[in-house]
């Protein structure tokens, strides 16, 4: 199917995930075909995810899959999808409707934090943002099991970021380029720890107080108008690099 087939709305989102498809490969967040991002089409219950077992670097806004929330296709579609990978995700938009889009990786730096019993400190600027609004889900095996969902909302509460213990990490915002900027500062915050952690030295907590305003400070800092302000220059970067988001 081709842009006109669409309305501009899911058009728009259409090309809003795939570019995070894409971004996540180029920054090499991707674990082979094996992590999902999921966005709710506007005024639907459907969402989108990635054709099974294409890679993120080549997945473009039409081959996106249309799907309900119990993961079957609703739209005919060349592509199959794999709905067992869709099992945190349905959990998560069923239960949060504010959660537009649930973003799910599984980077060395992010599952190697989710293994430390201490998770993430507060060690760093970046960090600050994530620990203001943060859930740990503790592991329950390959999550395939429809009795986890419950536990799984759960965890993930009101916030906005979660680490899946000795899993990765998943993020959620109101639209992909939220969802995907919380996951920008999460994954930085988890490469940082390993870093000053492998230095051997004690490490320098920051205050409480600091802590405390991160949630206001982060959308000072990264808001511009009701969206984030760097979001259109990471579509010009994929443009320039010749990824398929737009197609």
């Amino acid at each position: 199917m081709a842009k006109e087939d669409y309305s501009p709305e899911e058009w728009q989102v259409r090309v809003d995930l795939a570019a995070c498809y894409n971004i996540v490969a180029d920054y090499g967040w991707d674990d082979l075909v094996f992590t999902h991002i999921t966005a709710k089409i506007p005024g639907t219950d459907h969402f989108l995810i990635n054709p099974y077992g294409m890679m993120f670097d080549e997945i473009s806004a039409s081959s996106l899959v249309k799907i309900d929330l119990d993961g079957n296709k609703v739209s005919e579609s060349p592509y199959d999808i794999n709905p067992a990978g869709f099992t945190i995700h349905s959990a998560i938009h069923a239960a949060r409707k504010d959660a537009h889009c649930v973003l799910h990786i599984h980077t060395k730096e992010g599952v190697a934090i989710s293994a430390q019993s201490d998770g993430l400190l507060p060690i760093s600027q970046q960090s600050i943002f994530p620990l203001s609004s943060l859930g740990y889900h503790d592991y329950e095996g390959v999550a395939l099991r429809e009795d986890e969902k419950p536990r799984l909302v759960d965890d993930l509460s009101d916030n906005d970021y979660l680490i899946l213990r000795n899993h990765g990490l998943l993020t959620v915002g109101e639209n992909v380029a939220n969802a995907f900027f919380a996951m920008y500062f999460l994954q930085n915050a988890c490469e940082i720890q390993l870093l000053a952690q492998s230095g051997g030295n004690s490490l320098t907590p920051i205050p409480d107080d600091i802590l405390g305003d991160a949630k206001e400070v982060a959308i000072k800092a990264t808001r511009s108008q009701g969206g984030y302000i760097a979001w259109p220059g990471i579509l010009r970067r994929l443009d320039r690099k010749g990824y398929p988001f737009r197609d």
